[in-house]
């Protein structure tokens, strides 16, 4: 019987499937690192409310880039590629620079900004940091630090240190994604996170969904339990919002509320947030 079987790759061979992804990823990062050369970054923002009806608790900055054409690019369809890189320390560069401009700009202003564990020994990345924590100290005290944790798990015993010098000096920080990682409980021992954002799949049509409403609640328990405020994360629906504010959840943030926009309204965010 002839064998029809496929041919097997030899050692040290790409597959072309393989082939194809290491050649999308060289294209996005070389688009990227184009986009930084020319000066084409900014941040969007996103309103996250106060789940008591009481306005907005925070922004978050998200960072885009913008290709040759102009045409904007989100951060989901650059970051998978250039995470591991020195292209992602630049990102986090600029969504830090963007995000301290904005709270200098803007008095009122209470904003999120990503960052990665990678960049915690970052020379740039700190520089920027503490050139404002110098400068501005007022300013960073209305800066949230989100980190997803994915991230954190990257280095633990490092970002656990680099957390307990910021928040003396005023800076929160958040547990982004929620969820969807592989963080080891005995951790928030350790960390002590200001925030702690649910990932966005517990929410998803949380009114009729019996498993992801026992999910949520076990997550918003343990927030309670180390008395972090707690941000449900992709709320779509108004009966989403209202099953999480119900349920206890502080904040919520999704397109139900608005979405990311490349202009900043004028606010003055109410703030619910408490500073370490």
């Amino acid at each position: 019987m002839r064998d029809i079987g496929v041919e097997p790759i030899e050692p040290g061979l790409e597959s072309p499937l393989d082939a194809a992804v290491t050649q999308r990823d060289r294209g996005t990062l070389a688009m990227v690192q184009q986009a930084l050369a020319r000066g084409d970054a900014l941040l969007a923002f996103q309103p996250i409310v106060r789940a008591d009806g009481q306005g907005i608790a925070f922004f978050e900055g998200l960072i885009r880039i913008l290709d040759e054409t102009g045409r904007v690019i989100p951060a989901r369809d650059f970051m998978g590629a250039v995470e591991d890189t020195d292209i992602g320390r630049q990102i986090d560069c600029a969504a830090l620079h963007f995000g301290l401009e904005a709270l200098r700009n803007n008095p009122g202003l209470r904003l999120s900004i990503n960052m990665s564990a990678r960049s915690v020994g970052y020379p740039r990345w700190m520089q920027i940091l503490r050139t404002c924590l110098r400068d501005h100290p007022m300013v960073v005290e209305r800066l949230i630090l989100e980190i997803t944790e994915s991230s954190v798990m990257i280095m633990p015993e490092i970002v656990a240190i680099f957390m307990e010098d910021l928040q003396d000096k005023g800076i929160t920080f958040a547990l982004d994604d929620f969820g969807a990682g592989y963080t080891a409980f005995r951790h928030f021992k350790t960390f002590y996170f200001d925030i702690l954002k649910i990932d966005g799949q517990f929410t998803r049509n949380i009114s009729e969904d019996a498993d992801n409403q026992v999910l949520s609640e076990a997550l918003i328990g343990l927030a309670r339990h180390f008395d972090m405020l707690v941000v449900s994360e992709s709320v779509e629906t108004a009966e989403e919002a209202q099953w999480l504010a119900a349920a206890g959840v502080d904040c919520l943030q999704g397109y139900y509320y608005g979405a990311p926009s490349m202009k900043l309204p004028d606010v003055d965010t109410n703030q619910i947030v408490r500073s370490a």
